[in-house]
């Protein structure tokens, strides 16, 4: 058994985790810069795993693996836009995916939406099992606290950022928006338009809100465009989610389509119609677009990921 000491050195100093990055604030194309930020994203959360070894660490890093990385995306490149490099928004990034595959491994759960697969793989509980999957996601989510109170800005941006994050994760947000999710299931009526938008606004729209504050945020910043932006873009990212669910492939997707039908569950393709859903999303990615003027040119990459939410086919 290792001693105290022993497991101290065990333990990845995150302060100098990402130091080896060269600064570097040019723009790139979005496929580039979506493929950096979630190599970037998986590095930190794979560095502040080291020494560890077992089911929970080997759930977190299978659970973590595999996404798109639209969120560490948005936390990196909000950050360029205001200043700071990979190397100073990189545990960020790895933060906010850390968070959000902790509530892909707790919705997946059979308690929740009991699904069998993620990202075209089986879910944490089916290759491990319920207790691990569990553990796996309350895990994801202390590390995501770890890193963002160590992201590479002034102390009370650090504090802002976590903060931020606590509310946008918490009844007030995505965990908020999951238990409205469930209630609906058992309501008498299904939800109408304006109760489905608080609800995606929460259960989806908070984490990505965040992601794209997080360059503001760094800077001190209380208030900023990407605000708006990327409200839009959590709506306008769920709404393409429902259409998926109408017109996507499950093994292109990687996971179930059609359970919502299938459940009688309201969305905004059953209350906008699929065309009046498309519309809205693409409505709403104007709108983000055009909150970014003040940006110039150096926001295009940020428009190019407003314009993939809505194109994605997974």
């Amino acid at each position: 058994m290792a001693t105290p000491l022993q497991r101290r050195r065990l333990m990845p100093d995150l302060r100098r985790s990402d130091d080896r990055q060269i600064v570097d604030l040019s723009r790139k194309p979005f496929a580039q810069a979506l493929a950096d930020a979630a190599a970037a994203a998986q590095w930190n959360i794979d560095f502040a795993l080291t020494g560890l070894s077992g089911p929970i660490p080997d759930a977190m890093k299978y659970a973590t693996a595999g996404g798109k990385g639209l969120r560490a995306f948005l936390a990196i490149e909000s950050a360029r836009l205001h200043g700071f490099d990979a190397s100073r928004s990189g545990r960020a990034a790895a933060a906010i995916e850390a968070l959000h595959a902790y509530s892909l491994v707790h919705d997946d759960l059979p308690c929740m939406d009991d699904d069998d697969l993620r990202r075209g793989q089986p879910t944490v509980h089916k290759k491990w099992d319920e207790a691990t999957a569990v553990l796996a996601g309350d895990a994801l989510q202390a590390l995501a606290f770890q890193l963002v109170a160590l992201v590479g800005c002034p102390l009370e941006a650090r504090l802002t950022l976590t903060s931020t994050l606590a509310v946008a994760a918490g009844a007030r947000g995505m965990v908020g928006g999951q238990a409205m999710d469930i209630a609906a299931e058992t309501a008498k009526a299904p939800l109408n338009l304006d109760e489905i938008t608080t609800l995606q606004a929460g259960k989806t729209g908070a984490l990505i809100r965040w992601s794209a504050m997080v360059g503001p945020r760094m800077a001190g910043k209380s208030h900023d465009p990407l605000d708006v932006y990327g409200d839009c873009l959590g709506l306008a990212f769920q709404i393409a989610d429902d259409i998926l669910d109408i017109e996507g492939d499950a093994t292109e997707v990687g996971k179930a389509v059609g359970k919502d039908a299938d459940a009688g569950k309201a969305t905004f393709v059953t209350l906008l119609g699929l065309q009046g859903a498309k519309n809205r999303a693409a409505e709403l990615v104007a709108e983000a677009c055009d909150r970014l003027s003040c940006y110039g040119e150096d926001a295009d990459t940020l428009k190019e990921a407003a314009q993939f939410v809505i194109a994605r086919r997974k």
